[in-house]
């Protein structure tokens, strides 16, 4: 097939990019060309254009067409609408990279399926994912737009390690520090290796069955939070020394921060992922997080110039647990 990603060489994207060629399709990256961390794989062709200015996409797509487009980089309608006046005509398929987070939360039973309402209060980043799906079923229902929808969770590579400030909670943990975890860490989460991930994607790229669908696409894996810090501990030679603050606690001190909490973290979410094993029969989550566990702190620890805290980050932590000590503890 051939096939157009926008963007491409992200945490999530660039795993399913190398599948796509070791497949055979034909596949164009469209981005600005800045990317230095995952560069082009070997075999895309580049496409060289900025996909948020209407005149440059044009300019950019020429005559093409595809037999499908994933946009891994539309996060407003604004954005959904500049997709949707691009590729009407010239797409067979068009697949939205939604967000797991913009099912409702806290949810009202678990496992989630797809069937599950979108609705979260807390965090404008879901809002405007839903938003960006109610315009893609529109464009669906009135004009057959082609449209797939993908929703995925908590998505890593060996770059990225599952909390807020990266490197700096290991940073924390290796010089014996206390570490932040929300609630009392038994919340159950779902950590997704973007290998993965992969297998589902580009199995949905062409697939007829997919077309007017959405669905999400995670690991089967389950974990608490306190086993997730104990994992990147153990991994990385530290012994954590947990503290457990409630999230509108934290949200008080670092509204960012809270927000990604309340809108999604603090609560359980677990998946049922019969629906993307039924259009994608080999989609089978292999990789556990104690493995890509592994492989984040290999890479971090492989260059002295990736193990970077985050001096702010770092400080803001210290006073929140001094604050929360202080006023629940009586410290």
């Amino acid at each position: 097939m051939k096939i157009l990603f926008i963007g491409g060489t992200g945490i999530i994207s660039s795993a399913c990019a190398q599948l796509a060629l070791d497949r055979g399709h034909d596949l164009h990256l469209l981005n600005r060309g800045q990317t230095t961390k995952r560069p082009v794989p070997a075999g895309a062709r580049l496409l060289i254009g900025n996909a948020r200015d209407p005149e440059s996409l044009r300019l950019t797509l020429g005559s093409h067409s595809f037999d499908a487009v994933v946009d891994w980089i539309a996060f407003t309608p604004m954005h959904i609408q500049q997709d949707l006046d691009a590729f009407r005509g010239r797409a067979g398929q068009f697949v939205f990279i939604s967000s797991a987070s913009a099912y409702q939360t806290p949810p009202a039973s678990l496992p989630v399926t797809e069937s599950t309402l979108l609705d979260n209060p807390y965090w404008e980043y879901s809002r405007n994912k839903i938003a960006c799906e109610e315009m893609l079923v529109r464009a669906y229902r009135e004009t057959k737009f082609p449209i797939t929808i993908v929703r995925p969770s908590h998505t890593y590579d060996h770059t990225l390690f599952p909390f807020s400030g990266g490197y700096t909670v290991l940073g924390r943990m290796r010089a014996g520090k206390p570490v932040i975890v929300h609630g009392d860490g038994t919340s159950l989460w779902v950590l997704t290796h973007h290998r993965d991930f992969a297998v589902g994607l580009v199995g949905l790229l062409g697939n007829p069955r997919a077309l007017g669908e959405a669905v999400h696409l995670t690991s089967d894996e389950w974990l608490n939070w306190n086993q997730i810090f104990g994992i990147v501990g153990s991994t990385g030679g530290a012994t954590p020394k947990i503290v457990h603050i409630p999230s509108d606690f934290i949200a008080r001190f670092d509204p960012d921060w809270g927000a990604g909490l309340l809108g999604d973290k603090a609560t359980s979410m677990v998946f049922d992922n019969t629906k993307i094993r039924r259009l994608v029969p080999d989609f089978h989550p292999i990789i556990p997080f104690a493995q890509g566990a592994r492989e984040i702190v290999a890479w971090h620890d492989a260059d002295p110039a990736r193990p970077v805290m985050d001096a702010a980050l770092d400080a803001r932590m210290d006073e929140i647990i001094r604050r929360y000590e202080t006023a629940f503890l009586g410290a």
